[in-house]
């Protein structure tokens, strides 16, 4: 077994750091690193199951040992995963069962260190050791960048009558 450990410093609060990490959209976007369409099946709670997968239904499960919002992410991996479904104990699963991963968030006047630290497999600590600076980059730029809303709104009224009520200040206020 190999003991990993990732750190990056993030200019970011906490809480935006983990709706990158923990967000479907987002954790689709920096987990790409390691696999294009990467995803995960999950609620994100204490005690409940995490199915990390590619798009072919490969990949591996885990619990979530720990979780406190915008502080830790803690995931105790069980096995693997082929074709969708968990494979029951064999050399391949018993090399990553009881492995552990945890992410940690210490913020500090608006900026964030995200240390991830895991405990792996010989077999792919050369590939993480490659990929993970390379996903965490990732999840620091998408932190990083500003929010960007956009409102869409459809109206049944022609086209100048509506840009007079969007323009105009007297039909603006009302």
């Amino acid at each position: 077994m190999n003991n990993l450990e990732f750190k990056i410093t993030v200019n970011a609060p906490a809480k935006k750091l983990w709706q990158v990490l923990w967000n479907d959209d987002m954790y689709r976007k920096w987990t790409s690193a390691f696999h294009e369409g990467s995803y995960a099946v999950s609620d994100w709670k204490k005690g409940s199951k995490v199915h990390f997968l590619s798009p072919d239904g490969n990949g591996m499960f885990s619990i979530i040992n720990d979780c406190r919002e915008n502080e830790l992410m803690s995931f105790k991996h069980l096995g693997v995963i082929k074709s969708f479904e968990e494979q029951p104990a064999s050399e391949e699963t018993n090399s990553w069962g009881n492995t552990l991963e945890e992410y940690t968030l210490e913020e500090n006047n608006g900026s964030t260190i995200l240390t991830v630290t895991m405990n792996t497999p010989d077999s792919i600590a050369e590939y993480l050791n490659k990929t993970f600076p390379v996903a965490l980059q990732l999840v620091k730029e998408l932190a990083e960048k500003p929010v960007i809303i956009i409102i869409e709104a459809t109206v049944m009224a022609p086209p100048e009558k509506v840009w007079k009520y969007w323009t105009s200040p007297e039909h603006i206020t009302q």
